[in-house]
């Protein structure tokens, strides 16, 4: 989802890991997923990554959103197998719940309208838009389709 010059005007800008953003994957808005209760998307989308159930209940109780990223990016702790097949639905899947568990939070979502959501990193050119905002921008792109969803439950 490249971005086109004229459509700036029209894009909301937001970074991941703001814990000041309602909608960012570091913000305090916890809810229940797999029989526990994750303090933020980014602890869930972390914890995910592991099969082993040890594994994610260290990401789980990590103290911050950035330590639960820190430890699911370890090199030497084996991910699932199938992790880049099914990151984009976990994603979705906490989003969505964290919506669901936080009017507040589906509140500020819808109130983007139509706009485009852009993550905005300089390095991360799947999730975000990139320094050169050429990346894929599957963060917004997710954040996009959970607000059509919550949009159509509305109806």
């Amino acid at each position: 989802m490249q971005l086109k010059p004229d459509l700036e005007d029209q894009s909301v800008f937001l970074s991941r890991t703001d814990v000041h953003e309602m909608l960012s994957t570091y913000s305090r808005h916890g809810f229940d997923l797999e029989g526990v209760h994750w303090p933020s998307v980014e602890h869930y989308f972390q914890g995910m990554k592991f099969e082993d159930p040890a594994e994610r209940e260290k990401v789980r109780q990590a103290g911050h959103p950035k330590l639960a990223r820190r430890l699911g990016r370890r090199r030497f702790v084996r991910i699932r197998k199938d992790w880049s097949k099914i990151r984009r639905v976990i994603m979705t899947r906490a989003i969505y719940t964290k919506c669901r568990t936080h009017p507040e939070v589906a509140q500020r979502l819808l109130e983007t309208g139509e706009k485009t959501l852009v993550e905005t990193t300089q390095f991360d050119y799947f999730w975000g838009c990139g320094r050169d905002r050429r990346g894929r921008n599957i963060y917004g792109a997710v954040l996009m389709d959970v607000r059509k969803k919550l949009r159509d439950e509305a109806m």
